[in-house]
């Protein structure tokens, strides 16, 4: 155990020393990844800021029900009662829109009063407005349900914003979608980065590298501080975007509060929890490690 310690120490002040011998070098490719790193978590703290204000938006799914005109006030009350009592796992709330009611506020339209006035009748069907709780499969629940209620008897039309819907879904998809791409490249950037510099390292390391194995030194022994020198890089590039996004979110938060205090509200983009950050910095160390083995393997023969 100790002579395994030893040799992780070794190998980390090893790291920390070859980064120092070519500062100019360590710091450009360290920027360049926290410039990248920063891209993602300045999206990361918006979707995670604008979550709550998201959340507020009123998107609830509503589907409207149209009757037949000659129902009694008895059949409306009893479809009313059905969907209550056989959907209530997917709807939210049930309104009522009276014929009689509808009518009196159509008849308070100087664009309608004319026409209604000459008719003898009520044209106007009674209609159920149903606003559908929020599922995680929004749109096919809601083209299942309109379904169903099409076919019950004493219903003569069903209307729901299927368009509406399709856009929602596309819109999430494609931000999806957007996410996974941009994280992808990041990552790219970063294996591309730290393969470079490992390889550059390797290079000008080959006769050290070919006198430590003519002494004994295993592959391991000398392949470790590169391994280092890439988690070394990963993490501080990691504090380094995390420095970064702090500094640019401070004007965003600027102007952002300037249009939200003119909508008398409240808005701020904060950076994720400390917690979160942590797990991504691990995991860029342990790609940034990844790609320092790929290049040191491919680079220096054993």
């Amino acid at each position: 155990m100790k002579s395994w310690l030893r040799q992780h120490q070794y190998a980390f002040r090893v790291a920390i020393l070859r980064l120092l011998a070519q500062p100019f070098s360590s710091l450009t490719n360290i920027t360049v990844v926290a410039l990248a790193l920063s891209v993602p978590l300045i999206s990361w703290a918006i979707l995670l800021s604008a979550q709550p204000v998201v959340q507020q938006i009123p998107v609830a799914t509503e589907i409207t029900v149209y009757l037949r005109a000659d129902l009694a006030t008895e059949d409306v009350s009893a479809i009313e009662k059905n969907l209550r009592n056989h959907y209530s796992d997917q709807i939210e709330h049930i309104q009522k829109v009276d014929k009689n009611q509808a009518l009196a506020q159509l008849k308070k339209d100087p664009t309608w009063a004319d026409a209604l006035g000459v008719l003898t009748t009520n044209p106007l069907p009674d209609a159920l407005i149903l606003r559908l709780k929020s599922l995680s499969d929004q749109s096919e629940t809601a083209n299942l349900l309109a379904s169903a209620i099409q076919k019950i008897e004493g219903v003569d039309r069903v209307q729901l914003d299927r368009d509406w819907l399709k856009r929602l879904e596309a819109l999430l998809g494609f931000g999806r979608v957007a996410l996974l791409i941009l994280s992808l490249s990041v990552a790219v950037i970063v294996v591309a980065t730290v393969f470079n510099t490992i390889r550059l390292q390797a290079l000008n390391q080959r006769q050290e590298i070919a006198v430590a194995r003519l002494v004994g030194a295993t592959e391991s022994f000398v392949r470790r501080p590169f391994l280092y020198v890439g988690a070394i890089s990963g993490g501080i590039s990691c504090l380094m975007a995390a420095l970064l996004s702090r500094i640019i979110l401070n004007p965003l938060n600027s102007a952002l509060n300037r249009l939200a205090i003119s909508y008398d509200t409240q808005l701020a983009l904060n950076l994720p929890n400390s917690g979160d950050l942590l797990v991504a910095t691990l995991l860029i160390m342990v790609i940034a490690a990844m790609a320092a083995r790929w290049s040191v393997t491919k680079n220096t023969p054993f």
